[in-house]
C-alpha cells in the first residue's frame, strides 16, 4: 500500500501543516494584491480558508469561498485558468523543492456550520433539549 493511502486516516504532519498555511497564506496575499488578471476574480473577493498538503507535499488542495457564497463554480474556474501562474508563484514565495499541483475545492464547512446552526434552533430540538432538562429536575 503507496505511503500515502495509508496515512489517509492519520493526523497530518507538523511540516504538512506548516506548509498548508505557508500555501494559503501566499495564494491568499496574490487574491488580495489583484496579482491575478481575470475579470471573475476581480470582481469576487475570495477567502482562502484553508489548504490540505498530500503526505508527500505534492498536491495541495486549497479550499476557498468567494463572499456571499456567489458565482462558486464562476470562480473556481477562473482559479483554474490561473494554475500554473498560481503554482509558480508558490514555488518562489514558499520555497519548495518542488512546486505543489493544486486543486480548488468550494469550502462548504460554512454551509455546515449554518446547517448545525438551524439544527439545533430547531423546535424539534429544543422540545427534546427542554425534555431532557425535566427529566434531570424529576431526579
Amino acid at each position: 500500500m503507496s505511503r500515502s493511502h495509508h496515512s489517509a486516516g492519520a493526523a497530518p504532519s507538523q511540516r504538512m501543516l506548516r506548509v498548508a498555511e505557508l500555501v494559503r497564506h501566499a495564494i491568499a496575499q496574490m487574491l488580495s494584491r489583484g496579482d491575478i488578471s481575470d475579470p471573475v476574480l476581480e470582481k469576487h473577493v475570495v477567502t482562502v480558508s484553508r489548504v490540505k498538503m498530500s503526505p508527500d507535499l505534492k498536491l495541495a488542495t486549497v479550499y476557498v469561498m468567494p463572499l456571499g457564497g456567489k458565482d462558486e463554480q464562476e470562480v473556481i474556474g477562473a482559479l483554474d485558468r490561473h494554475k500554473k501562474f498560481l503554482r509558480g508563484e508558490i514555488a518562489h514565495d514558499v520555497n519548495l523543492k518542488f512546486a505543489p499541483e493544486i486543486r480548488f475545492r468550494i469550502d462548504d464547512s460554512f454551509d455546515n456550520v449554518s446547517r448545525i446552526d438551524a439544527i439545533l434552533n430547531s423546535e424539534r430540538v429544543k422540545r427534546d433539549l427542554e425534555a431532557s432538562d425535566e427529566d434531570k429536575d424529576n431526579v
